[in-house]
Order: structure tokens, then C-alpha cells, then sequence
């Protein structure tokens, strides 16, 4: 029997606060399969930046290792996201007269060019340049240019930019263990690829991914981006919390907020008691479990509401007219959805990786849409990867990332 023709390869590498997460994707002509999953707990990182290398290229080794032998492969380059506190997005206008009556793809890149063109911190690097709309003379709202005729083109794009020592230090821990980096990604940006509806994206939707250090804030309307915030709040201050509050250790925290974390207090019945660890070798004692709730509820409601006001102050809210999807582990608490409704006054849902197909029972976790997306990111915006034999060519941005890691080294 003839052995099935094997797809291009796709990485997406989610290093993450808590965990870090490889997704292998065969890319076919018409789908994704994800083939391989690899997890595991994230070491070496606060806050979405690496504090101790030789930690983070362990946990980065072990992840990729499990992920190879689950996709039968062996995985030599990835598309890695980034988040973390130091990331900002903003907007920029850019201006070209044009040399021709049609518009072409050089005039494009041209008006591009001439957004992104403008003065940022020292300390800061370009992630992402991504286009909003273009004004062709007078006519504005236009999605592709191309091919249309006029004097003078103009562009709306949206930068994110990142801290040069934190996009060097991702990029060094993934050459360490082996990797070639195909591209830098912001999580928000990736994670909208699985979990978001062209729908979704058309009629303005806000998702909001709240990972261990951070929750990282993305805005769509009219088929592209508003805004990207970051805000330094995450589920491990939640964990922080509950380890002081209960007075026992973070990782035991850890475990109580996964198994019996609620969003909403009053939603605990007050009989429902668990046992609770102690520190220094005494006892471990029972707790009612509400009394975890009203621990957790006022970090929540402290969260969401940073996020709503930042939506507001931007004057993006309005654009989300299709509501919020939310992402990542601390959006499995309990009643989550339940205060997030209450709170931005809009329909929420959990967002869960989709528009693959493969191993999908292991990859239907809110955990997994970052590793996920990454995979799709890296299908529709560069060059296949074939990250099974290493011999992509890179994009000019992950060039341009790498010419800076040659400079610091």
C-alpha cells in the first residue's frame, strides 16, 4: 500500500508565563491537520520575558521534544509568539504620490513604508506593521488599492512594537534549543486566527487573552486591526492572591484555582467547603469554598475592568458590536463569562481553537488557541516553513529581528 504524501510542517511555539506550548500543523491544499502537541510548565519566564535563559530553553526542549514524537517528526524552525508588558501598538498614517495612474504593489509597500516610518524609543523594535485601510484621492475605507488609478495614496496601519532585549532574548532561548525562529507574533494576533469567525472580525469583536503574566487585548473591525493592548495582569496574580489570602503554597494555589476557581462568589453555595494545604509542615484545614471566591472575584472584576476602560478611553468600543472572546486558562474560572457580560455590557464566549482538523481533542482548550493560531498565522502569512527539514526562507521581518540578535550578540 502506497504511504500517504506527507503535508508541509508548521510550528507554532506559544512561550507562555505558566506553560509553553508546541503545535505541529500538516498544511494540505485545503486544510490544517495539528499532528503533534507538546506541553510544558514554563520556567525561566515573569511577565511574558525571559528572566533566566538556560530555564526557558529547558522548558522550551521539553515541549518541542513531545511534540515530536507525537507528530513522528523532527522540528528545526517555529513561529514563536510574544507578549509581555513592554508590547505597544499604535497607530500611524502614511502618504505617496503616485508615479503612475495604476496602482501596483510597489505603490503599496511604498505608502506602507512611509507609515512605519517614524521615530520609536531606542529600546523598541518593530513587530508588526499591519495595514488597515487605504485612501485613494478622496475616497477612504478602501481594503486593496490595487489596481485602481489616482495621484496621490495614503494608508492606515496599525505597529506593534516590542522591547529589543525581550524579542533577542526569545529568540536566542529558541537557537539554543535548536530552533530557527520563522517569525515573531503577537499572541493576541495569532490566537485571533483560531478562534475568531471572518464573521466576527468583519462586524467588530474585541478578544482578550489572559495569560499567566499578562492579558493581551486585540481589536477587529472591517476585517482588520483597531488596537492591541497589554495589560500586566494576569492569572498568576490571581494564584498570588489566593496563596496569601489561604495562606498556602503557589502551587497548591495553583491547583485549588483550577479545580474549584469561580469568577462570581455569590454563585458558591456557603456549605461547599475544601481542603486547603498549610504551609510549614502544620496541618491542612478546610475552608468553605466561597471564601476562595471572594478572593478571586475582586482580581477579576480589577482586570476586566482595566481592559473595559481601556476600550472605552481608545474609543474602540463601539467597533465591538459582536462582543468579546475570551482566551487562555484563566478564562475556564467558573461564572467567567457571567461577570465579563456584566462588566462590558456585550455578549462574551470562551474562544476555543477551531478551522483545523487532526488531533482535535487534545487541542480543544482555550490553553492551546496561541499554539494553534501560530500554526494558521504562519500558513497564511509567510512562507511555508517545512519545519521538518529547516529550510525556509525567513520573512523580512524575522530577518530584520535577526540582523538586531547579530548586533547584540
Amino acid at each position: 500500500m502506497p504511504q500517504k504524501e506527507r503535508g508541509e510542517l508548521i510550528v507554532g511555539l506559544d512561550i507562555g508565563t505558566t506553560k509553553i506550548c508546541a503545535v505541529v500543523g500538516e498544511v494540505f491544499e485545503n486544510h490544517v491537520d495539528i499532528i503533534g502537541v507538546g506541553a510544558h510548565p514554563s520556567v525561566g519566564l515573569r511577565k511574558g520575558m525571559v528572566v533566566n535563559i538556560e530555564s526557558t530553553v529547558r522548558s522550551i526542549r521539553k515541549a518541542v521534544e513531545e511534540a515530536e514524537i507525537m507528530a513522528d517528526c523532527e522540528i528545526s524552525s517555529v513561529y514563536v509568539g510574544i507578549a509581555g508588558s513592554h508590547v505597544k501598538g499604535f497607530n500611524s498614517h502614511g502618504l505617496t504620490p503616485l508615479k503612475h495612474k495604476e496602482i501596483t504593489q510597489d505603490d503599496i509597500d511604498q505608502v506602507v513604508y512611509a507609515a512605519k516610518s517614524i521615530a520609536i524609543a531606542q529600546d523598541q523594535e518593530i513587530i508588526h506593521v499591519l495595514p488597515q485601510s487605504f485612501t485613494v484621492d478622496a475616497q477612504d475605507g478602501i481594503q486593496d488599492p490595487t489596481g485602481m488609478t489616482g495621484v496621490r495614496l495614503e494608508a492606515e496601519v496599525h505597529i506593534v512594537t516590542g522591547a529589543a532585549t525581550a524579542v533577542h532574548n526569545l529568540i536566542k532561548c529558541c537557537n539554543r534549543a535548536g530552533l530557527e525562529v520563522d517569525d515573531i507574533v503577537l499572541e493576541p494576533i495569532a490566537s485571533a486566527e483560531a478562534v475568531l469567525s471572518p464573521e466576527e472580525m468583519e462586524l467588530g469583536v474585541a478578544l482578550l487573552d489572559i495569560g499567566g503574566g499578562t492579558s493581551d487585548l486585540a481589536v477587529f473591525a472591517n476585517s482588520c486591526i483597531q488596537q492591541t493592548f497589554v495589560l500586566g495582569i494576569g492569572g498568576h496574580n490571581l494564584t498570588n492572591d489566593l496563596s496569601i489570602g489561604l495562606r498556602t503554597p503557589l502551587h497548591d494555589a495553583e491547583r485549588l484555582k483550577e479545580k474549584f476557581g469561580c469568577a462570581i462568589s455569590s454563585m458558591i453555595n456557603r456549605d461547599q467547603a475544601i481542603e486547603v494545604p498549610s504551609v510549614g509542615g502544620r496541618r491542612s484545614r478546610k475552608l468553605s469554598q466561597r471564601v476562595m471566591g471572594e478572593i478571586l472575584e475582586p482580581r477579576v472584576d480589577e482586570l476586566l475592568s482595566l481592559i473595559n476602560r481601556e476600550l472605552v478611553d481608545s474609543g474602540n468600543k463601539e467597533f465591538v458590536t459582536s462582543g468579546v472572546v475570551m482566551t487562555g486558562g484563566t478564562s475556564m474560572l467558573v461564572h467567567m463569562v457571567e461577570l465579563a457580560e456584566q462588566i462590558f455590557d456585550l455578549p462574551v464566549r470562551i474562544g476555543y481553537p477551531q478551522h483545523v482538523g487532526g488531533v482535535t481533542d487534545l487541542i480543544s482548550t482555550p490553553q492551546c488557541a496561541t499554539g494553534v493560531g501560530l500554526v494558521l498565522y504562519g500558513m497564511k502569512n509567510g512562507p511555508r516553513s517545512g519545519s521538518a527539514d529547516g529550510n525556509s526562507a525567513l520573512s523580512r521581518l524575522t530577518k530584520g529581528i535577526k540582523g538586531l540578535f547579530r548586533r547584540m550578540v
